[in-house]
């Protein structure tokens, strides 16, 4: 009985121990770090960004809980371009992606759907294309995702109506194509932060009749918010 006590108190000091704590900070860092590979940065603001750190938590623009985790990645407005790397789907207590208003290209990683933890996702004013993952519906901590004034293509994916947290969603100025999701938390969204309404339109049905970004199929309740906008 003593040898197996023995035992527990080994493997519990292993759970605990400092060098589980750097191994979970040099997995993030590494993911971090792939980020900085994949980006260019004519400004230098991820020139701390050192692998050569045990802990990414003394980084610039990056914050740490309590015990060492990140928990925050704060790199909008900084003339950032390249594109997202997967990797970042190993920030498993992130709760804050900020990389908007930057030259972002590429498309969106699925991986992100890992995140558990995101309550933001910021990537709007940059030139991301492809469609809005599905695997995002797996975000069920999220309250903002602002995903506007890109080249995103494809539909709204029907799963992002299964998170109860999404207070804000702004999908504007991109290429969407299909149906606008009007259930959870799509029913108090304004329709406007979901499809773009060209100026040059003067009535909902010019709008319908010459833009896929149309989103069609909708609620006798969404067009009228959507006629609303034409009055």
């Amino acid at each position: 009985m003593a040898w197996a006590a023995a035992v527990v108190l080994v493997v519990a000091a292993a759970v605990l121990s400092p060098a589980s704590l750097a191994s979970a900070s040099n997995s993030e860092g590494d993911a971090l770090y792939a980020l900085r590979q994949a980006l260019a940065d004519p400004r230098g603001v991820l020139q701390s960004w050192d692998p050569t750190l045990v802990n990414p938590c003394t980084w610039f623009h990056v914050t740490c809980n309590g015990d060492g985790r990140v928990t925050r990645v704060d790199l909008g407005s900084s003339n950032l371009s390249g594109r997202l790397v997967p990797e970042l789907g190993h920030l498993e207590h992130l709760q804050y992606l900020e990389l908007y208003k930057n030259n972002i290209q590429g498309t969106i990683p699925a991986e992100l759907g890992n995140l558990k933890s995101l309550i933001s996702l910021d990537l709007y004013n940059n030139n991301i294309t492809g469609t809005i993952p599905k695997e995002l519906g797996k975000l069920k901590s999220l309250v903002f995702l602002r995903l506007n004034d890109n080249r995103l293509t494809g539909p709204i994916p029907r799963e992002l109506t299964k998170i109860s947290s999404l207070k804000v969603i702004d999908a504007s100025n991109n290429d969407l194509c299909g149906t606008i999701p009007t259930s959870g938390p799509f029913e108090h969204i304004p329709l406007s932060n979901l499809a773009y309404f060209p100026a040059s339109l003067t009535t909902i049905q010019d709008w319908k009749a010459q833009n896929c970004k149309v989103l069609q199929h909708m609620t006798q309740t969404a067009e009228r918010e959507a006629s609303s906008l034409f009055a």
